[in-house]
């Protein structure tokens, strides 16, 4: 064989095997390309995934952020529960405003003529009429709301399970509400009853709840109100949702137990010291009452007295906010 034919051989060799090489590499090629197709197909399906749940959460954040404004201009607009008004639906009343300020006159008049009729001066006669016309009527509706609102929240967390139980069973929200308005017991069924009322005239079930929040301004019926409002914006299990919350309602109830049980020792004690100088003033007047009496006939008498009854009110005040625990 010349060196003219090897020559030959070897570039006809090279030629095949460049050839080959040229005929895999698509197909190595192909395969790499499919491969990177399946991995951003993969990518892309879970960044789809991802996005769905961005999504979701940029919903449920701007519905809290539209809950919050909506409170926040109520709240600038109006204060809930702060008028005469408001606070008469909250006890449960339906007196008009009106019959509440002439009460209010009426107490605060005889209690001044009483005064006066006892021997005191007008100034002070005047300062007793003012703080009764003004304090005893508020100070008796204060306690009627705060009596409602203890039974209303007692309650509340059952009615919530009557909602969740519904639900689960295939009733429609609306009617769940209205059984809640037939089966439950005062105060419980009174506002539901005027919700469900509203909803029957048209008003959307967000406007009647909030009405509801205005009649009864405690934070459960508020926490209610933003699940409600949520579910229907951005969707869910409501059922699960209402079921946490009715946990959330007994937690929060038991541990309003539990303070009131650790603080009712300094409650005592508050007690206790506010009580002493009205005690100790009627010992002193059954034992010597002349020595007391200065304070009933004299000017400066009167003056210091007044005085008194002023620092005391101020320092009961300061210790029932000392041991008033709000959760």
């Amino acid at each position: 064989m010349t060196d003219q034919m090897m020559t030959y051989i070897v570039a006809g060799l090279a030629a095949l095997a460049v050839a080959a090489v040229g005929f895999l590499l698509p197909n190595q090629s192909g395969k790499h390309s499919k491969r990177v197709k399946a991995i951003g197909e993969g990518a892309t399906t879970k960044r789809g995934g991802a996005d769905v749940n961005a999504i979701r959460k940029k919903q449920m954040d701007a519905s809290m952020k539209g809950l919050r404004n909506r409170e926040e201009a109520l709240r600038q607009k109006r204060a809930v529960g702060k008028s005469i008004e408001d606070r008469i639906k909250q006890a449960g009343f339906t007196f008009p405003v009106m019959h509440f300020w002439i009460a209010s006159g009426v107490i605060g008049a005889v209690a001044g003529v009483g005064v006066f009729i006892a021997g005191f001066q007008y100034y002070v006669a005047g300062g007793v009429a003012f703080a009764a016309g003004l304090g005893l009527p508020r100070w008796a509706l204060g306690m009627a709301i705060k009596g409602r609102q203890k039974k209303f929240v007692s309650q509340f967390a059952d009615a919530i399970d009557v909602i969740v139980r519904g639900v689960k069973s295939g009733l429609p929200l609306g009617e769940c509400l209205r059984v809640i308005a037939r089966e439950s017991p005062q105060p419980i069924a009174g506002e539901f009853t005027l919700v469900c009322d509203a909803i029957a005239m048209g008003i959307p079930i967000d406007q009647a709840l909030h009405r509801m929040y205005q009649r009864t301004p405690i934070q459960e019926v508020n926490f209610f109100n933003i699940v409600l409002a949520i579910q229907q914006k951005a969707g869910g299990n409501l059922s699960e949702a209402l079921g946490n919350l009715s946990n959330v309602l007994r937690s929060r109830k038991l541990l309003r137990e539990k303070i009131k049980a650790l603080s009712s020792e300094a409650k005592a004690s508050a007690w206790i010291i506010g009580s002493l100088p009205v005690i100790v003033m009627l010992l002193v007047y059954l034992t010597t009452p002349a020595y007391i009496m200065s304070l009933f006939t004299d000017n400066l008498g009167h003056l210091i007295l007044l005085i008194a009854v002023v620092l005391m009110g101020m320092g009961i005040y300061i210790m029932r906010s000392m041991i008033n625990f709000q959760i």
